[in-house]
């Protein structure tokens, strides 16, 4: 145990080691089998790899073959469901489809009959507005126009009586100055 430990520097040589007495050659091979012996505690009591394992085995096992026995009743009924679909459902879905579709099919073509009908009607309905709207402005306009040309007419009648009426006026103030310039001159 107090064995000196040689460190050579650089430049140096070391010693070579020298070799160990018997007991404590015999010391090292008893904790060296120590050591072997503990290993073989750890693997029995902390290594349960083996246990694990045969384990894992032995359920893989039970469950494919539970599984398999399940997925083989599972595929019998998908089997039997599918010739059952097959061999009832499907023409009874088939002549159902077939007499609803001609019953939709009359009533589509029936609807689309009463919406071409009522589209033609407010179609007949806005022309006839459209023409009453026509009527009505070609009427109006030609009111106006009458209307415009009798203002124009009474406007020419005012206007001659204003002329007529200013002429008479001139002639009765001239009549006038020439009266009053004759008492003027007095």
């Amino acid at each position: 145990r107090n064995q000196r430990v040689s460190v050579a520097f650089f430049g140096e040589q070391s010693r070579p080691p020298r070799p160990l007495p018997r007991s404590e050659r015999k010391t090292k091979v008893l904790s060296f089998i120590n050591l072997l012996d503990v290993g073989e505690v750890y693997s029995r009591l902390l290594d349960h790899r083996p246990v694990i394992q045969g384990e894992i085995r032995y359920f893989v096992k039970e469950f494919e073959e539970k599984r398999g026995l399940r997925e083989l009743r599972v595929l019998e009924n998908l089997k039997s469901t599918i010739f059952e679909t097959n061999e009832r459902v499907l023409p009874k879905c088939e002549q159902a489809m077939q007499n609803n579709l001609s019953e939709t099919f009359k009533r589509l073509q029936a609807a689309n009959a009463m919406i071409h009908r009522l589209q033609e009607r407010e179609y007949e309905a806005r022309k006839l507005q459209a023409d009453k709207v026509m009527a009505r402005e070609e009427k109006c306009i030609a009111h106006c126009e009458e209307f415009m040309k009798e203002q124009q007419k009474k406007r020419a009648e005012v206007d001659e009586e204003h002329r007529k009426a200013m002429e008479r006026l001139k002639e009765q103030y001239s009549d006038m100055e020439k009266e009053l310039a004759k008492y003027v001159s007095f």
